[in-house]
Order: structure tokens, then sequence, then C-alpha cells
């Protein structure tokens, strides 16, 4: 049997966090919502969802650039290395993470953060680990050498 053309993810990225942010708001439910001050929680909840809303854009546009698709069930036609990728190997996941947090933030759900970490814990094992070895099995040396000069994160 011949090897799929894909990454082979567990799960698409936006529904692992939609997911996890539910658990959260349920959580929040249950053990109620923090009253974050309005002065804290709009400055800081904003400014994380509109960086992470602004780096979700920029990988969307590098990966167009690119002629190549987003979504993870597709094949990938080019390593995507400009734009945000020139800091992180995962701007889309990181962009994702800052909303879900500005979101939890902004609602006083901060029962959020625990869930985020399992999220996170899955992103990174189910989805980048298995994207990672894709690539490189695609790609060879040219994705191991952007590997090895950018950073995952940050």
């Amino acid at each position: 049997m011949a090897e799929r053309d894909t990454a082979g993810v567990i799960a698409p990225p936006p529904l692992i966090y939609l997911g996890a942010l539910a658990i959260g708001f349920v959580l929040a439910i249950v053990f109620g919502f923090t009253k974050v001050p309005a002065a804290v929680s709009w400055p800081v909840g904003g400014v994380l969802v509109i960086a992470g809303a602004a780096l979700l854009t920029s990988f969307v546009a590098a990966f167009r650039r690119a002629s190549t698709a987003v979504d993870p069930y597709r094949p990938s036609t080019a390593i995507v290395t400009s734009g945000p990728y020139r800091l992180t190997r995962n701007p889309g996941y990181l962009g994702m993470a800052l909303v879900y947090s500005g979101i939890a933030v902004l609602s006083g759900a901060l029962w959020a953060f625990v869930p985020l970490m399992a999220a996170l814990l899955v992103i990174d094992r189910g989805v980048i680990v298995r994207e990672e070895r894709y690539l490189e099995r695609k790609f060879g040396a040219a994705y191991a050498d952007y590997r090895a000069r950018t950073r995952r994160w940050l």
C-alpha cells in the first residue's frame, strides 16, 4: 500500500483548540468565572486576540503566496519559510493559542487555561510532530535545514 501524501494529523487543529475551549467554558460554569477587571481584561485579552488573529492572517497569506494547501489533509507542495515562518515553524498554532487565551481572559473563563495545556500537548504530539516527519520525508534536506534554523514555537 502506498504511503499517503499528507501529514496524517490526528484531528483538524482548529477543532482541537475549539474542543479545549469548550471544555474550559464548562469548567468555568462548574467552578465559576473569574471577575477580571475590565482595565486588565480588555487590554490583555484584546492584545492576545489581535496578535493571534494577525498571526493567523499572515500564516494563511504565506501559504497562499507559496501556492500550497493550508489544510493538513491535503498534500504540501512547498516549504513555507517567508512571513511569520521566518520566526516560528508554527505561526498558525501559535496564533490559535493566542486567540484562545484572549477569549479566556476577555470572558473571565480562566479555567480554560487548564485544557489549553492539554490542547497544546495534542497539537505538539498529534499534529506538529506528524507534520514535521511528513515534511522531512517529502522535502528532505531543505526542510531539515529550515527546521534547524527556525524555532518550533518562538
